[in-house]
C-alpha cells in the first residue's frame, strides 16, 4: 500500500498553519504567510518530503471559508490532491470548542484525513465549484445584494416619516409610486413638519435610493446578459416555463445548486437546501421533527419562497396542494410554503437535468 502524507492547513488571511504527517506519525508544525509564493514553498517542501518518503501520496484539506478557492486551484493546478471541508460538518468536542487555535485546527483537519484515509470514515468535503460557476455567480449575488440594500433604505425611510408621525398623502398611492417620490424629494426641501436634521437624514437616505436603484438596473441587465449565454441559456428557459419561475429565480437555482447530477435522488436535493426537517429519534423519542436545518445556500430559499408565492397565486395545481396542507395545521402556514417549496425545488433540479442530458 502506498504511503500517504497527510497535511492539514489551517488558513486564515495573512497566514497559514500546517500540521503534516506520514500516516499515523508523528505531525510536524509548518507556518507560511498566504500568499502565492508561500503556496509554491509548501508544495516544494511537500514534494520533498515526499521523495524522502518514497513517493508518498500527497493529501491536502483545509476548512471553507471567506478565503475562497484560491489555495485549492493552486495546489490542484501544481498536481497535489487538495480537499475543502465543511466546518458544519466536522465534529468538535466542547473542549475543542472552548480550546480553539490555529495549531489545534489545523491537528484536527489532519485527524479528520487520518479517519478518511486509514479508517474509512467519510469525508466532509464540500462540492467544489468551477471557475466559471463562481465567477458567475459574483453576478448574480451582486444584484441581490444590491436589491437587499434598496428595500432596507426604503425601510430607513418610512421608519423616519413614522418617528415624526409624518403620513402620506392619499393621492401618492400605494407603494414606491412616482407621486410619492415627488412628495418625499419635496418633504425633504421645505421646512415643516421635519426638522432641520431629519430632512439631512431623509435628503441623504433619498440620494442612496437612487443611486442605488441605477445600480440595480445595472446589475438585472447584466444578469439578463448572464441568462442568454450559451453556458446557461437552455436549462433557463426550461425552468422559466414552470409557473411562478422567472429568469431570475431560475438563474439564481442553477447557479447555486451546481451541477445538478451531483445529486442521485430528491432527498439530497431537499437536504442540500435546508428544507426538510430536523429530527431528534433518540430511544423512546421516534418520529420527532423540528424546524428546517436550513443548511445550504440561504439566496436559493428565499427565491424558492418568492416563486412559490407566486404558483399559489397563479397555479390552481400548486394552490390545492397549499390549501390541503395548511388544513392539517392552520395555525402553522409555513409549514405548507416550506413543503410547497420542497417540491418546487425538486420539479427544478428535474428540469435542470433534463437540460443538461438534451
Amino acid at each position: 500500500m502506498k504511503k500517504l502524507l497527510l497535511s492539514g492547513v489551517d488558513v486564515h488571511d495573512r497566514t497559514l498553519v500546517a500540521k503534516t504527517a506520514l500516516g499515523t506519525g508523528k505531525a510536524q508544525r509548518r507556518a507560511y504567510e498566504n500568499t502565492p509564493a508561500d503556496w509554491a514553498r509548501q508544495v516544494q517542501e511537500l514534494r520533498a518530503q515526499s521523495k524522502r518518503e518514497g513517493g508518498a501520496r500527497i493529501v491536502v484539506a483545509y476548512e471553507a471559508s471567506g478565503q475562497g478557492f484560491g489555495l485549492y486551484d493552486y495546489l490542484v493546478s501544481q498536481g497535489i490532491e487538495c480537499y475543502v471541508l465543511a466546518p458544519t460538518r466536522i465534529p468538535r468536542s466542547p473542549q475543542q470548542r472552548k480550546r480553539k487555535n490555529d495549531d489545534a485546527d489545523a491537528e484536527l483537519i489532519l485527524d479528520v484525513l487520518r479517519g478518511h484515509f486509514l479508517a474509512g470514515h467519510k469525508l466532509p468535503a464540500v462540492q467544489v465549484p468551477s471557475r466559471q460557476l463562481r465567477d458567475d455567480r459574483e453576478i448574480t449575488r451582486a444584484a441581490d445584494d444590491v436589491q437587499t440594500k434598496v428595500t432596507e433604505v426604503k425601510v430607513q425611510i418610512q421608519c423616519l416619516l413614522k418617528r415624526h408621525q409624518v403620513r402620506r398623502p392619499k393621492e401618492s398611492g400605494k407603494g414606491w409610486t412616482a407621486a410619492f417620490r415627488t412628495w418625499l424629494a419635496a418633504l425633504s426641501a421645505c421646512d415643516e413638519p421635519l426638522p432641520y436634521g431629519s430632512r439631512v437624514a431623509l435628503q441623504s437616505l433619498l440620494r442612496q435610493l437612487s443611486w442605488l436603484e441605477g445600480e440595480a438596473r445595472k446589475l438585472e441587465r447584466e444578469v439578463g446578459k448572464l441568462a442568454e449565454a450559451p453556458r446557461h441559456v437552455v436549462a433557463v428557459r426550461a425552468l422559466s416555463r414552470l409557473a411562478g419561475v422567472g429568469v431570475w429565480t431560475a438563474l439564481v437555482f442553477l447557479l447555486e445548486l451546481g451541477d445538478p447530477r451531483r445529486f442521485h435522488n430528491r432527498r439530497q436535493v431537499g437536504a442540500h437546501l435546508g428544507v426538510v426537517p430536523s429530527s431528534a429519534d433518540s430511544g423512546e423519542v421516534v418520529g420527532h421533527f423540528g424546524h428546517i436545518t436550513r443548511q445550504g445556500p440561504k439566496r436559493l430559499r428565499k427565491v424558492l419562497c418568492q416563486a412559490v408565492w407566486a404558483r399559489i397565486r397563479c397555479h390552481s395545481g400548486e394552490q390545492a396542494v397549499y390549501e390541503r396542507i395548511v388544513r392539517r395545521n392552520p395555525k402553522h402556514k409555513k409549514i405548507a410554503v416550506v413543503a410547497c417549496m420542497r417540491r418546487l425545488a425538486i420539479r427544478m433540479w428535474h428540469e435542470a437535468c433534463r437540460s443538461q442530458a438534451a
